[in-house]
């Protein structure tokens, strides 16, 4: 409106014929209607697993706007969500994401209204959302320690195969699975073995066998998988005086 007044007085100034017929009243009466989606913080949009997290929608407005709506949506699904509206120097909104939202680039549009309730302005801004996934689930399946009686000082033998859950159970390659040995009447287990998982998840590893007692294979996690734990398996272990 500061920019219409100063044209206006220059016009003056320069020839009262400039202000004669319906170009000049134009000029005089016409209002500038402008909206913008000004920013949008974060973008992207990072929401992790469990989560939620909001994204504001800063928006300017000329003074002739009373009203304005916002929606967001992906963009391959024309979704519109509810909105939280705080006016913090001219329109602004807040939105929350969970990991159940869509990830990739979504749009958000604003559209202005005069005091009329007359749709006068409208603007389309894009942003992307992106979802940190959890640990994936894994298990280790089929943990066998054999045989399942073995003489004393003679060789336990182990094997297993580690998975994850990845829409569907598959084996996890190069990992490292350690092998357990709790002893009869004991409470504690102690690490007796351990070894790297090849093709398909699978694992093989030995001991000898020293006393009867209980093994299971441990898995610790990293920094994309949780941690499993076996199944137990039990081991009779006999001397040299034992007899079957």
């Amino acid at each position: 409106m500061r920019k219409i007044a100063l044209g206006i007085a220059s016009a003056i100034v320069g020839g009262a014929m400039l202000l004669s017929g319906a170009g000049a009243a134009s000029a005089a009466t016409k209002t500038d209607t402008q909206l913008k989606i000004r920013d949008i913080t974060p973008n992207p949009v990072v929401v992790k697993a469990g989560a939620e997290t909001t994204a504001y929608f800063d928006i300017g407005a000329s003074s002739d706007v009373k009203k304005v709506e916002l929606s967001v949506s992906p963009e391959s699904v024309q979704t519109l969500r509810a909105k939280d509206v705080r006016d913090l120097e001219g329109w602004r909104f807040a939105v929350g994401f969970t990991e159940g939202d869509a990830t990739g680039k979504w749009s958000a549009t604003a559209v202005a209204f005069d005091g009329a309730g007359k749709q006068i302005a409208k603007d389309t801004a894009y942003f992307s959302v992106e979802v940190e996934k959890g640990k994936a689930e894994t298990r280790i399946s089929g943990f066998s320690a054999d045989p399942y009686k073995v003489r004393k000082g003679k060789r336990i033998e182990f094997s297993g195969r580690l998975q994850v859950d990845d829409e569907g159970w598959e084996g996890v390659r190069g990992e490292k699975v350690n092998v357990f040995f709790r002893a009869n009447g004991s409470s504690g287990w102690k690490w007796v073995a351990s070894a790297r998982t090849k093709w398909g998840g699978k694992f093989y590893a030995s001991t000898r066998a020293y006393k009867s007692g209980t093994f299971r294979a441990v898995f610790d996690g990293d920094d994309e998988l949780q941690g499993a734990t076996s199944r137990t398996d039990y081991v009779r272990v006999y001397g040299p005086w034992w007899r079957r």
